[in-house]
């Protein structure tokens, strides 16, 4: 039987961003989180996509199983299930595993998956003839098609026959599977070193490693050699992923592991990348003005509503719950995707009543803030004369507001001039004041009638 190819994509493998794990009580408990956690009456449980390496423990833990999803791992053999005597379906596709063995036990197993596997011993599929309810199978090409009645007929009628041929090519599958082998342990010393200067299927010796990276990252500062050092490392990439290769146990390994270092190796630049330290309020308490996201701003009053106005041009197709916006008394800040825009008010606000907005036409942010403190804003009179309809009295709110604020009087300036002490005339004689100065009709002038009751002039 001729093994088939790969026929998807290598970009299509997928792993998780853990480490490779073992199969724990931890992660089936995490997996059971339908059964209130609970694993002993466990009757389904899903362990796709785990880097799992070895199938155990389950049959011991989780006996009442019927379903189990084991796709998309490093399987490379079945064993450990033949307790599971319930167990209806297991699914092993895009695993490692080259013999069909080890589910005798699996009494009442229905349907088998083994789609995209390395299964070239096809004589290892007799050892299915003891789970006799049995009724699907996934192998390869010819899956999902159901037998008939004459098939069998035919097949059983041609079948020493047929396993001759099968013997012939487990044979040569065989003899292959040696060669590839050999191949890829060549390999793995042959392999070219890429630009970070480790070997892409080599993870032992990280130590010396990660020294050599780090050695490479202080010599390509400048941002020339860090372009450089970027497309070649991109070249090596496409170089790998492009190269045509066999499907085999060891390929899909090979995979895995570059996928695994390069994963690392991201992780790791990104945990040492040390960014510049943001000081957004000084030690004396001084707030700073930062435009991390380089974004337009426009920062206005409102006089007619007594507020600030802060109008951010935000991308118009960004997630609102990618902002966060922080209003104080004396600044306001917005986070945009991480990075911070702050700058400070003209005046003081009130934060409680502030509030955000995004545009509808534009997309941009628009804080409005009021003014913690409200200025009287003065406004012209403009004089009108009293009229018969018209009162020329104050008003109760005028009245109550002029209570508050002291009077001043006023003095004429022209009223402003010094005592003239020449006229004044001092009195010799005895008696009232209005006595003091005598009258004489020749010095009145004409019409004039003095009156007693009047003081006279000094």
């Amino acid at each position: 039987m001729n093994v088939a190819k790969n026929r998807f994509p290598w970009q299509r493998l997928t792993t998780t961003e853990t480490k490779m794990v073992y199969i724990t009580e931890e992660l089936i408990r995490r997996r059971a989180e339908h059964n209130d956690c609970e694993i002993f009456s466990l009757e389904e449980v899903s362990l796709h996509q785990q880097d799992i390496e070895r199938i155990e423990h389950i049959d011991r833990w989780c006996r009442e199983l019927k379903i189990l999803y084991l796709q998309n791992n490093l399987i490379p053999r079945i064993e450990n299930l033949g307790r599971l005597k319930k167990l209806e379906y297991l699914n092993l596709a895009l695993n490692n595993i080259e013999v069909i063995e080890n589910l005798e036990g699996c009494e009442s197993l229905q349907k088998l998956d083994l789609t995209v596997n390395f299964v070239g011993l096809l004589s290892s599929v007799e050892s299915l003839k003891h789970n006799i309810h049995l009724r699907e199978l996934f192998l390869q090409w010819l899956d999902g098609t159901e037998i008939s009645r004459s098939e069998r007929i035919r097949a059983s009628q041609g079948l020493e026959q047929a396993r001759r041929r099968v013997r012939e090519q487990e044979n040569e599958y065989l003899r292959r599977r040696e060669e590839q082998k050999e191949e890829a342990a060549r390999g793995k010393k042959e392999k070219k070193t890429g630009f970070d200067g480790r070997w892409y299927t080599d993870i032992n010796n990280t130590d010396s490693q990660d020294k050599e990276n780090q050695e490479l990252k202080e010599n390509l500062r400048s941002p020339e050699k860090e372009e450089q050092a970027e497309e070649e490392e991109q070249e090596q990439e496409r170089e790998f992923w492009h190269t045509p290769c066999s499907f085999t146990p060891e390929s899909r390994l090979e995979a895995h592991r570059h996928l695994e270092e390069k994963r690392k190796a991201n992780k790791k630049e990104t945990e040492n990348k040390t960014k510049a330290t943001r000081t957004l309020i000084t030690a004396d308490g001084r707030v700073m003005n930062v435009n991390e996201p380089r974004l337009a701003f426009s920062l206005t009053e409102d006089e007619e509503n007594n507020a600030v106005m802060l109008d951010l041009a935000v991308y118009r197709h960004m997630d609102t719950s990618l902002m966060d916006v922080d209003v104080q008394p004396t600044y306001a800040r917005v986070s945009v995707k991480g990075k911070i825009f702050q700058v400070v008010l003209p005046a003081e606000v009130k934060p409680d009543s502030s509030t955000a907005q995004r545009s509808q036409t534009t997309g941009h942010l628009v804080l409005r803030m009021p003014r913690a403190k409200g200025e009287l804003k003065v406004k012209k009179t403009i004089p009108r004369p009293c009229g018969e309809s018209q009162s020329c009295c104050s008003s109760a709110e005028d009245k109550s507001r002029n209570k508050k604020i002291p009077e001043r009087l006023e003095v004429d300036p022209s009223k402003r001039t010094s005592v003239d002490i020449a006229n004044i005339v001092r009195s010799t004689g005895e008696g009232p004041l209005e006595n003091a100065r005598t009258s004489h009709p020749e010095d009145l002038p004409d019409g004039f009638l003095d009156d007693p009751e009047v003081p006279p002039l000094i």
